[in-house]
């Protein structure tokens, strides 16, 4: 189940935040109160989350995590499935986002979902460059 997050979630997101390299604690609590919207996959308690940030047709995912101990289960393929479905029929063009650049395992992820390289980034992270990815959002026609 995917819904939205609320105040009440924060401790077990906080927690799963501890999956992410450099985590950006201040958003994910802003986050639960929105805006930014914040969705939530559940497996009976939250076990993963994407916060998401929009403009001019463009939603920003400055941070999708998964709880260390589920990640590998689907959770955060599930939650990037729903989210470009929503953010299509939001009407964004665009889901864009940054990796570390020597982050091989998350690369890999979001290259399997579609996303493509746009621009490095020069000491984006504290730990040294990132790469903006971005994947295209088609709306269904009925």
């Amino acid at each position: 189940m995917i819904r939205e997050g609320r105040p009440e979630d924060l401790p077990q997101l906080r927690a799963i935040q501890t999956a992410l390299a450099e985590p950006w604690p201040e958003l994910l609590a802003t986050a639960t109160k929105g805006p930014p919207p914040l969705y939530v996959v559940c497996a009976d308690e939250p076990v993963g989350y994407a916060i998401v940030i929009g403009e001019d047709g463009v939603a920003y995912l400055p941070e999708l995590a998964v709880h260390p101990d589920r990640q590998g289960e689907g959770f955060g393929s599930r939650l990037l499935a729903w989210l470009r479905d929503h953010l299509s029929e939001e009407g964004y063009e665009a889901l864009r986002l940054t990796v570390q650049a020597s982050d091989e395992r998350a690369r890999g992820f979001y290259d399997s979902h579609g996303f493509t390289e746009r621009e490095r980034l020069e000491d984006h992270f504290e730990s040294g460059d990132g790469l903006l990815l971005a994947l295209p959002l088609e709306r269904d026609e009925e």
